[in-house]
């Protein structure tokens, strides 16, 4: 499986902004060697990528995790599931926004722009406007519950569930935003405190379909 949006934005522009952590130094390309070597390889193969993301780099210090966040990149995060790959863009850069993290708001607003998310549904959740007329019903009652496992899960009670219910979704869409909200909230955390800048890949995909028009 190849990642086309990445191929056919961030190669044909000669590569993104390198993601080099600016707090603590982690397990380079250039640098792995034996089960990291072989992850990241993986990672390129699969994913059609020609370099390894620095949110990834930052588990390699420990191959089992780095190994399992892989895996979770594969089956959940860059992946058709319950919920569609748009929507967990949108969960995504709405979490990322929030946490103050642009090395995952500006990767995943760019994910959310190349599946068909229009730049007015972006804005709004970049400005964390969720009842804008841009999102749908459906989508504006995720994204709220989103934000609520953010910011304050424990006050999550079953009413909001029949909310989202209400408004179509089931239960395993339901359990799939709370996966994806809580993971981003995670990672956002150890992308901050390794100190991953933007990629620029927002303004790459900005760019790149400037050229087209």
């Amino acid at each position: 499986m190849a990642f086309s949006e990445y191929e056919k934005i961030a190669l044909s522009a000669g590569r993104s902004k390198p993601s080099a952590p600016t707090n603590l130094d982690v397990i380079e390309e250039s640098e792995a060697t034996g089960e990291v070597a072989a992850l990241y390889q993986h990672f390129r193969e699969h994913f059609g990528r020609p370099d390894v993301p620095g949110i990834l780099k930052c588990f390699a210090t420990h191959p089992p995790l780095l190994r399992h966040m892989m895996n979770l990149s594969e089956s959940l995060i860059f992946a058709e599931g319950h919920l569609t790959r748009r929507h967990k863009e949108m969960i995504a850069t709405l979490v990322s926004v929030e946490n103050d993290c642009p090395y995952c708001a500006d990767s995943h607003a760019f994910f959310f722009r190349v599946h068909d998310g229009s730049a007015e549904a972006l804005r709004a959740i970049k400005e964390c406007q969720l009842e804008s007329a841009s999102l749908t019903r459906p989508e504006q009652a995720s994204l709220v519950f989103a934000q609520k496992v953010n910011r304050s899960s424990s006050e999550i009670r079953r009413p909001e569930i029949e909310i989202l219910r209400n408004e179509g979704w089931n239960d395993a869409q339901v359990a799939e935003a709370i996966h994806v909200a809580a993971l981003f909230s995670t990672f956002n955390r150890v992308a901050n405190a390794f100190g991953l800048e933007s990629q620029g890949l927002l303004a790459l995909y900005a760019n790149e379909s400037s050229a087209l028009t």
